[in-house]
């Protein structure tokens, strides 16, 4: 709420705001300072603050918000007094309207809330939220803009009218002349002030106004123009031509014998009204007569229907109105207590008077012979209002009275700002801040006081500062200003018994010396590290409590203790040097030693460079398997092929090489050279020629052997063995496949035993089939016998 007044006033201060955009933010920025003003959201009918927890109704018209029940009963109460003083046939034929408290905008029947919603109306019964604004959902408004534009307002949930749309829309101004051009929605209409230009409805002459909106004013120019019957010439404005003189026209009718009595008109005269058939005075006979004639009456009854509604005029056809009703009928009075036989023509209203109450609910109606819809009672009502100061001045009625039409001005403390609230508030209200100054005279030693606004109560106190000149250093006391200093009094009575109860202790006004002076004095501490600005009151020498760190005589370390006073004993080595006072270095030797020396230096702390290092450094050769022990300042000192040379063992290095063979080099740093020159058998693809040469050329791939035709020949032989052997098993399978089925073809004969083995025909088994499960297992161990061979023989 509060980022939301601040962005209206942010806005109301600059001036790209137009008229229209103006008035609804002038709106909206006055509901929401009426609703801070107050300190917390009042209902105007029961006068009682609106909680956040509390369900409450906002109007429409002027944003107002009231307690939901209040609300309720509001208007409950309003419908009955409007329909009270209807008769029974008229009650619940209208839907009577209820009016706001505070503006009076007119709701229907059915408007009358029932259930709670947020101020956008999207949720039921909000949640109560501390970070939000109370009785609001916390989503975005969307509620349509008005006057509609097609937008919906992006601000979050909030209370008062929404503020003039935002948008960027691109329009052309009121004549279309001008190019569009980006602007508010709110105020996309605009005028170029260019000649409008549009013809008049005059017809001769143009719009010389600026661009404007809506239709152009009339042509303000002057011109003699003829009435509508010609009779007459005026000067009058050129946006009225056609006007009306006031004589009568005058002119002869088509009959010849009278004159047109019509005033000033267009068009014809039309026929005379009294050519053609024309009807007796009681409508009964027509005749066809000359308009110079009058029409006779036909002698008839006239049997009209007098004024009462009931009987028929007994005269003959006659000229003019009929007479008055004059019989006599049984009447009953307007109330229906009473009858009385009397002239049909006069009223009969009886003495008896009403003894109903009122739409009040006080007071009797007493109205003679009333028909039983009773006027509302016009007393005075006279009850306190909600404000508890003025009385109400309604005429009696039922149900709440209006809230108190009277405003009160909450004034601040001079009077010149005040804030108008509603009659009954002003005790709950906060007086307004005030932005003009406080006139009060001072009441220290300064001759004017310290600016501050309009206030209630005693002024705060000075803080100007003392400016007093202080007697020992002469400085001007900079402390706030100290003469009228509250000191609470202790010990001032002394109760005479454990009876008594102990008194609140009094404060005093009384004005309190000045303090120490607190100027500050540049002062060098003992050591001499700084110079630091002590308060003037407390200048002497002092320790900064920092390190010493004066160079000891080691001139490797520094004094470890606390700031203290030195005594120069050689003014020209300058304050870093130790005095007699500072330590004594015990400590050994702590300087780097050269790299990769591992051992301390032996000396205790000293200056200058240290000894060089003669103890004995274990290391491991390059190959990492012989350890060697070497001075370990030649290893410190020594170049990298020094180091190299060290750390050789003068054996073969033990590397294998990437073809598999041994490195022929010297214990070596780094990779081993890959040049082996030992021999390798190769052998052809069939392994059956085989030749020695070197490794680095085979790996190289620049030698290979070929298979010759010995090779190709028993390759050949091989496979006619192998395709000879498949045959025979081919064959051999079919034979047996044949033997079985004819044995099962046997079976199904049924023969008896004895002539099976007539019918059994010898067959004999070639040496294959007999020797088969023994020349397999052979065959494999042979193939892979072979095998192993030629792996061997490759490496």
């Amino acid at each position: 709420m509060v980022n939301f007044l601040m962005g209206v006033s942010i806005l109301l201060a600059h001036g790209h705001i137009k008229h229209g955009d103006m008035h609804e933010l002038e709106r909206t920025r006055q509901y929401v300072h009426e609703a801070f003003q107050a300190g917390a959201m009042t209902c105007l009918i029961c006068i009682a603050s609106v909680k956040r927890n509390q369900a409450v109704w906002s109007c429409s018209g002027c944003f107002c918000i009231f307690h939901m029940p209040c609300i309720q009963k509001w208007a409950k109460d309003s419908q009955f007094l409007v329909s009270s003083p209807l008769t029974d046939d008229d009650f619940g034929k209208r839907d009577y309207p209820w009016p706001c408290p505070k503006c009076r905008f007119e709701y229907k029947r059915s408007d009358t809330p029932s259930r709670y919603y947020c101020y956008c109306g999207k949720v039921e019964d909000p949640p109560l939220d501390p970070w939000l604004v109370p009785h609001s959902c916390g989503q975005v408004c969307e509620r349509e803009f008005k006057p509609p534009c097609g937008h919906k307002c992006l601000l979050l949930c909030h209370p008062g009218p929404c503020p003039p749309c935002p948008k960027m829309v691109t329009t052309t101004c009121y004549c279309k002349k001008a190019k569009p051009i980006p602007r508010r929605c709110s105020t996309k209409e605009w005028s170029c002030q260019l000649p409008c230009g549009r013809k008049l409805l005059c017809g001769q002459h143009k719009c010389e106004n600026p661009c404007h909106a809506g239709n152009c004013l009339p042509c303000p120019r002057v011109s003699r123009q003829k009435c509508v019957c010609g009779k007459q010439v005026a000067e009058r404005s050129c946006a009225s031509p056609l006007w009306q003189c006031d004589q009568v026209c005058g002119k002869t009718l088509p009959c010849g014998n009278h004159t047109c009595e019509q005033v000033c008109h267009v068009g014809a005269c039309g026929e005379c009204p009294r050519s053609g058939k024309r009807f007796c005075p009681c409508l009964k006979s027509k005749f066809s007569l000359p308009c110079t004639e009058d029409v006779p009456t036909c002698g008839d009854s006239c049997d009209k229907v007098l004024e009462c509604g009931i009987h028929r005029c007994s005269q003959r056809c006659h000229r003019g109105p009929c007479e008055t009703c004059r019989q006599e009928v049984e009447k009953h009075c307007r109330c229906g207590k009473h009858t009385k036989r009397m002239p049909c023509h006069k009223p009969y209203l009886c003495e008896t008077k009403c003894v109903k109450m009122r739409d009040c609910q006080k007071h009797q109606c007493r109205r003679k012979c009333c028909p039983g819809n009773c006027p509302p009672c016009d007393q005075n009502c006279g009850r306190t209002l909600g404000c508890r100061n003025h009385k109400c001045p309604s005429v009696c009625h039922r149900g709440s009275c209006y809230p108190c039409p009277e405003t009160v001005d909450v004034k601040c403390n001079c009077g010149n700002t005040k804030v108008t609230v509603p009659c009954g508030r002003e005790r709950t209200t906060r007086p307004p801040k005030c932005k003009e100054q406080c006139s009060r005279p001072p009441t220290c030693h300064h001759t004017s006081q310290e600016k501050h606004r309009c206030h209630f109560g005693s002024c705060p106190p000075c803080h100007q500062p003392c400016q007093k000149v202080l007697e020992k250093c002469g400085h001007l006391c900079p402390a706030p200003c100290h003469d009228q200093a509250l000191i609470k009094q202790i010990g001032r009575h002394q109760p005479t018994g454990p009876w008594e109860q102990p008194l609140e202790p009094e404060f005093i006004q009384t004005a309190l010396p000045c303090p120490p002076c607190q100027v500050p004095i540049p002062i060098e501490c003992l050591g001499k590290h700084e110079v630091s600005p002590l308060p003037c009151h407390a200048v002497g020498p002092y320790s900064c409590k920092r390190v010493c760190g004066r160079t000891l005589g080691c001139q490797n370390h520094t004094c470890m203790k606390e700031c203290h006073k030195v005594t120069e004993i050689d003014t020209c080595v300058g304050k870093n040097k130790a005095g007699p006072e500072c330590l004594q270095c015990e400590e050994g030797c702590s300087k780097s030693r050269p790299l990769g020396c591992p051992h301390p230096c032996v000396l205790p702390c000293h200056p200058g460079e240290c000894p060089p290092c003669v103890q004995m450094l274990r290391i491991k050769c390059h190959c990492k398997i012989t350890s060697l022990y070497v001075e370990c300042r030649k290893i410190t000192t020594a170049d990298v092929n020094e180091k190299n040379l060290l750390s050789c063992c003068k054996n073969q290095c033990p590397k294998e090489l990437p073809c598999g063979h041994r490195c022929k080099e010297m214990c070596h740093p780094g990779e081993c050279p890959f040049n082996c020159n030992q021999k390798v058998k190769l052998r052809c693809p069939c392994k059956r020629i085989k030749k020695e040469l070197q490794c680095n050329k085979v790996r190289e791939n620049q030698i290979s052997i070929e298979c010759d035709t010995t090779c190709k020949e028993m390759r050949r032989k091989a496979s006619e063995i192998k395709e000879a052997e498949a045959k025979a098993a081919l064959e051999e399978e079919k034979r047996r496949q044949q033997a079985e089925l004819e044995a099962f073809e046997n079976r199904l004969k049924g023969r008896r035993k004895k002539n099976r083995k007539k019918d059994e025909v010898a067959v004999e088994l070639t040496l294959w089939q007999k020797y088969r499960y023994y020349l397999l297992p052979a065959c494999t161990l042979v193939v892979l016998v072979f095998a192993w061979y030629i792996v061997h023989d490759e490496a």
